[in-house]
């Protein structure tokens, strides 16, 4: 089944157009990863999956029902982690987890839950006292009560230690090994790329890509950072490299000897290699580093994609102004 579904969906503000003919699907036991630069849609795209905002034109889809007629049963199933929330300063983390599981009739040990998201030696403290992180903790495990079948994760790092994100990490994957789809929003790429089945790219509104990263890799030419140590380079060697086929860049750091930097298809490098061996050159050592999730964001948010701005794939009714006003202040994050 498919979780999520936003099929031709659009969102206007005013003279904005925060989400344009979007579609977009995620499978059921999915961790889909969904990127963007500030203003690309992302928490606009949010909030209607959330029927906090409705679309202007198109249909949203999630849980196998409407997300404006169903709202009240889909949040049931659902739940969210929303950036730039907010704990009740007085209520402790327990009372917090409490209201969490009453809320949803669920059947649930607030003290599990606590000690699942590190907080069991905080769980009497009041939220108000917790630091950043803690309170990014708690509210993590206010979404996780009640195995929800749908979790929506918005910047679910922000304010968390190294271990507390590694932490972050490893619960996304054990829910997703339950079986629940996890829709995760996030600035900080290497995370996104550690837990994420596929990544969905916003740019103005639109989805321009979406596959895995290794699909998003070899969508934009697949090419990799080969660094050599190497000794007797001189420029007729490195001229000789760059005329093959495959290599976009060659580059050495110290006259003579030092390292030599090239990027180029990952099919190439050993032909890289014996060229410069062939030009007298002596090898000492190399280590191959494939492009990180932040090199593929940039290149499609703020380079030409590899379709020309269209999605590249490598896998086959309004609410109130106030609602309006509120997210129109996030198109322009």
């Amino acid at each position: 089944m498919t979780a999520i579904e936003l099929r031709g969906v659009t969102k206007e503000f005013a003279d904005v157009t925060a989400v344009d003919a979007l579609d977009l699907a995620v499978e059921e036991g999915e961790v889909y990863g969904f990127l963007g630069p500030n203003g690309a849609g992302k928490s606009t795209t949010i909030n209607m999956v959330l029927d906090l905002v409705r679309p202007t034109a198109g249909t949203v889809t999630v849980l196998g029902r409407d997300a404006t007629a169903d709202s009240v049963a889909i949040r049931e199933r659902t739940g969210v982690l929303p950036e730039g929330f907010s704990v009740y300063g007085r209520l402790t983390g327990r009372k917090h987890v409490e209201f969490a599981i009453e809320s949803k009739d669920a059947d649930a040990d607030p003290d599990a839950v606590l000690s699942r998201v590190g907080l069991a030696d905080d769980a009497d403290r009041k939220a108000g006292g917790y630091s950043k992180g803690m309170q990014q903790r708690l509210v993590l495990g206010m979404a996780l009560v009640g195995e929800p079948d749908l979790l929506i994760l918005d910047e679910p790092s922000s304010g968390l230690d190294p271990a507390g994100a590694k932490e972050m990490r490893e619960i996304v994957r054990e829910e997703a090994d339950r079986g629940a789809t996890v829709f995760f929003s996030s600035h900080v790429l290497g995370q996104v790329e550690a837990v994420c089945d596929r990544v969905g790219i916003m740019r103005e509104g639109r989805l321009v890509a979406e596959d895995s990263v290794e699909g998003l890799r070899e969508a934009v030419g697949g090419e990799e950072t080969l660094e050599i140590e190497a000794t007797g380079v001189d420029a007729a060697a490195l001229d000789t490299v760059r005329e093959l086929d495959g290599v976009s860049r060659v580059e050495l750091d110290e006259a003579g000897e030092g390292t030599v930097t090239v990027s180029c298809a990952g099919g190439v490098k050993t032909r890289v290699i014996a060229t410069l061996e062939d030009s007298g050159v002596t090898v000492a050592d190399f280590h191959t580093t494939e492009a990180s999730l932040e090199d593929l964001f940039l290149a499609y948010t703020e380079g030409e994609t590899p379709s020309s701005g269209d999605t590249a794939h490598v896998d086959d009714a309004d609410t109130t102004g106030a609602d309006d006003a509120a997210d129109a202040e996030e198109v322009q994050r």
